[in-house]
């Protein structure tokens, strides 16, 4: 269990997510964590959790040895500045998309030590994917901490801040790829005469069910592609059919121009 108190700024779908896995794995004890948010209904929610609920943002930082900054990025600015002096000295990790460490510096009065990384909307459902940036001024401690409540709602990767932009369009924007997929081939199924609700379930569970293969076996999906086309088979000529028309292709430009877009926020 971490010892150190914690703080959350913005306790919204991310914020409390991550928050909630904390709390429920044991990783983090109720005791030991403050949440500050301008939205009364998510106040709540934390309130129901049983944590300490903190009058404002600097509150929470005073009282936090460790700060959640998981705001929108058109708040991050005024959220920041409402925290006066209190992030001297702090660790400070961020979830806020677009915006640097220079940046963050740039918006606060002090001299925190700063943590970026990014989530993605699976923590919601303790599957999250967080790319962590590895060129941070954390102590060991503290990057131990930050380390451990990640852990307990998804898996995390270390990367260097400059490849945060891919990241953002990998795992950032990736379950609106993969829900553009399973959302395709239930329209396939339907055309075929499955029921909706039915092709539904079997193509979201086909994409979980072949994620954790190639998670929890470590199957490289080129093997796993080639386990399920038979020579001559269906699958095979699907396989075909995809190649025709620019899947591969398709996803890899989808991943460069979110890539691109990340760079220009």
């Amino acid at each position: 269990m971490i010892t150190q108190k914690i703080g959350i700024i913005g306790c919204g779908n991310m914020g409390g997510a991550i928050l909630y896995g904390a709390l429920k794995s044991g990783v983090l004890s109720k005791e030991n964590v403050y949440v500050y948010d301008i939205n009364p209904a998510m106040m709540e929610k934390a309130d129901s959790w049983g944590v300490h609920l903190a009058k404002d943002d600097e509150d929470v930082c005073a009282k936090s040895d460790i700060i959640l900054l998981a705001v929108k990025p058109q708040n991050a600015a005024e959220a920041l500045s409402q925290c006066g002096h209190a992030l001297e000295g702090k660790a400070l990790m961020s979830i806020v998309a677009g915006v640097t460490v220079k940046r963050l510096h740039d918006m606060i009065d002090g001299t925190p030590r700063i943590l970026r990384l990014l989530p993605n909307t699976p923590a919601m459902v303790f599957e999250g994917a967080f790319a962590i940036c590895s060129d941070n001024d954390f102590t060991e401690e503290e990057l131990t901490a930050a380390k451990s409540i990640y852990e307990t709602i998804g898996v995390i990767e270390m990367v260097p801040e400059h490849l945060i932009d891919a990241a953002c369009a990998l795992n950032g924007g990736g379950p609106a790829y993969v829900a553009m997929f399973i959302e395709a081939m239930a329209d396939g199924g339907v055309k075929q005469g499955l029921s909706r609700a039915t092709a539904y379930r079997l193509a979201a569970q086909t994409c979980l069910g072949t994620a954790k293969m190639i998670l929890e076996q470590g199957i490289h999906p080129g093997q796993l592609k080639d386990m399920v086309t038979s020579p001559g088979g269906t699958t095979i000529e699907g396989c075909e059919a995809l190649e025709r028309g620019g899947m591969r292709a398709a996803v890899m430009e989808c991943i460069n121009a979110a890539t691109e877009k990340s760079k220009r926020l």
